[in-house]
């Protein structure tokens, strides 16, 4: 076959979906046609062709809410307003990623992972956060382990979690293929506890809801030669005797050997889970990226992101209890339309003959009628190193010698070619899936030549999604909807980066890229917060029937016409969120904290009940 991109041979295909991949709901679900709301701003009204988002037009309250579809239960839906705002000072410096709250000090704990420490904030007035103090975590793990000799070996700050006045930190060695470590503090006079080290790159830690256990997933990514790649691992700290004589015995280490090609429990590894590393075994491949647990404090889901899939932890014995493979969500299907191009010079949500790889960053997981469900911030991630990078555009398979052969089964219409930039040209999508295995293909460092592909996977859903937590099988996703609702509410800023205004510049890459994920209860009904890294701002749903979830607001804090690097454009890059219950509010009223990672600012959103129309 020839590897000369052929012009009139190219046909267009989607490819048979994997087992529940075409997943939109229940195409929009529209409810039960409830009470007409209160046609608050037309904002997203809908979303053109998402079949059920609008249902009555309820109550838009702010930035365009629209109410959640006529919900019977309690006739109530919410909005979020921005009040409050801590500025570090720094711009594009992670000098504000994951945020976390002590009840009984009314204080904010914020990775500042610029500075290496934990800012301190006086939350107590929601209007007016300050920072009062940092907690010095080098010099205390320094002083207080043996085994590190000297601050130059501890790296950046990664995650906190606070749990009944304990403050929990994870904190990364350097260089990061080492092992890291756990910190703990008293969150009233932050007064230092206790350290023990954990797994390679302590990405993410959370206490269990009994607050016996401290839950930590180590990404163990590779060195950017490619040529160190430590195993990703799951840490698990028994904290349940206290926190000031913690010692090595009270940790255990998940590991994931046993699913290593040969050993006991390979046969388990779906084989639609990504292991793709040069040299790398299941188990360094693997890289826990957060965690969710049950409400029973017996069960951890940990995201495995660039793998694309989740794992299911059993508490009480320390085991692996399965991996789940997450699967592929269809472009192509009306209602995941994305857009795809950084320079057609215009907002062009369609459909497209391409996969999105799901890879969530952010889970949590709530309780329905008796079953546990997982929920995912779907942002996407690609390993794109010196020593290795699957990243690639869909128009370097072309200029590299190869062809795109996807033979059409849906009448599927563009206008000139596949791999031109105003179609499929600028996509990134990933190397490593979709090619021929003809002998001719080669790579060298994730770079492919001469290789004919049949299929295209981009990274990442541009969605949230609802899993059965016991099956795997997806419940919910919000298919094109923060495309949609994103273009109609900003115009010409849609799809821009965080980091420099100028919109459709993150159509061609994961869109945008949804990544801080919190749940709240309020008044009955549970509501998921997803923070867009990119373009900013959060989406916010009633999921309280999961297969009927419902969009209620969309509110950005974010200044377009303002330079980035200025105190004027607001909040930029949501890395990390926190929801507090009106009862252990400062005011008395829910909030969602949140911090910004490029623009270093934490800020405070209040969140208000509003009753429908009956």
């Amino acid at each position: 076959m020839s590897h000369t991109f052929q012009k009139s041979a190219l046909t267009l295909t989607l490819i048979t979906m994997l087992s529940g991949c075409n997943f939109f709901g229940l195409e929009g679900k529209d409810g039960t046609n409830g009470v007409d709301g209160t046609n608050g701003i037309a904002g997203v009204d809908g979303v053109d062709g998402i079949d059920g988002i609008d249902g009555t037009d309820g109550a838009d309250g702010i930035d365009g809410a629209d109410g959640i579809d006529g919900q019977d239960a309690s006739r109530n839906t919410i909005s979020l307003t921005f009040v409050g705002r801590y500025e570090s000072g720094q711009f594009a410096q992670s000098a504000a990623e994951i945020v976390s709250y002590d009840p009984s000090t009314k204080q904010a704990f914020v990775v500042n992972a610029l500075s290496g420490e934990i800012d301190v904030l006086d939350v107590s007035a929601v209007t007016n956060p300050h920072k009062t103090s940092s907690l010095k975590l080098a010099n205390d793990i320094n002083n207080a382990l043996a085994s590190v000799t000297d601050v130059s070996q501890l790296g950046a700050a990664n995650s906190v979690s606070v749990h009944n006045g304990i403050v929990a930190v994870a904190v990364e060695a350097n260089p990061k293929t080492n092992n890291g470590y756990v910190a703990f503090y008293q969150a009233s006079d932050k007064s230092f506890l206790s350290a023990v080290e954990v797994g390679a790159l302590p990405d993410m830690l959370t206490f269990t809801p009994d607050g016996k256990q401290v839950i930590v997933a180590n990404e163990g990514e590779p060195n950017d030669d490619y040529n160190i790649d430590p195993e990703g691992s799951v840490s698990i700290i028994n904290v349940g005797a206290g926190f000031s004589s913690l010692t090595q015995a009270n940790v255990t280490q998940v590991r994931f050997n046993d699913f290593n090609i040969g050993a006991s429990r390979a046969a388990e590894l779906p084989n639609t889970v990504r292991i793709f590393g040069p040299n790398a075994s299941v188990a360094q491949d693997l890289e826990p990226e957060y965690i969710a647990v049950s409400s029973d404090s017996k069960t951890a889901w940990v995201s495995l992101q660039e793998n694309n899939a989740l794992a299911t932890i059993n508490l009480t014995t320390g085991q692996v209890s399965k991996i789940t493979a997450l699967g592929f969500k269809n472009y192509g299907v009306v209602g995941n339309e994305i857009d795809a191009s950084d320079k057609d010079k215009a907002t062009n949500i369609r459909t497209w003959p391409v996969f999105g790889m799901y890879q969530p960053d952010s889970i949590a997981a709530y309780d329905f009628n008796g079953k546990t469900y997982v929920v995912s911030a779907n942002e996407g991630d690609a390993r794109a190193y010196k020593g290795f990078t699957e990243e690639i555009r869909v128009a370097d398979i072309t200029k590299n010698g190869g062809i795109i052969n996807i033979a059409s089964t849906n009448n599927f219409v563009f206008n000139g070619l596949l791999d031109a930039d105003n179609n499929l040209g600028r996509l990134r999508i990933t190397s490593t899936l979709g090619w021929k295995n003809d002998g001719v293909c080669t790579f060298s460092k994730g770079k492919p030549s001469n290789c004919e592909y049949n299929a295209l996977y981009a990274y990442g859903g541009r969605s949230f999604s609802i899993w059965d937590s016991v099956t795997g099988k997806l419940i919910f996703d919000t298919g094109s909807d923060f495309e949609k609702i994103t273009a109609k509410r900003l115009g010409a800023d849609f799809n821009s980066n965080h980091e420099e205004n100028g919109g459709d510049s993150r159509s061609d890459d994961k869109g945008s890229e949804p990544e801080a994920l919190a749940l709240g209860k309020i008044d009955g009904k549970t509501y998921a917060f997803v923070g867009l890294e990119r373009v900013g701002g959060i989406m916010v749903y009633d999921i309280s029937e999961p297969e009927n979830a419902r969009f209620v607001q969309y509110i950005n804090p974010r200044d377009f016409t303002a330079a980035n690097n200025t105190s004027a454009a607001g909040d930029l890059g949501p890395e990390g969120f926190k929801f507090v219950k009106a009862e252990d509010s400062p005011n008395g009223k829910p909030l969602l904290m949140v911090g910004n990672e490029v623009s270093g600012t934490t800020s405070i959103f209040q969140i208000d009940t509003i009753a429908l129309a009956q």
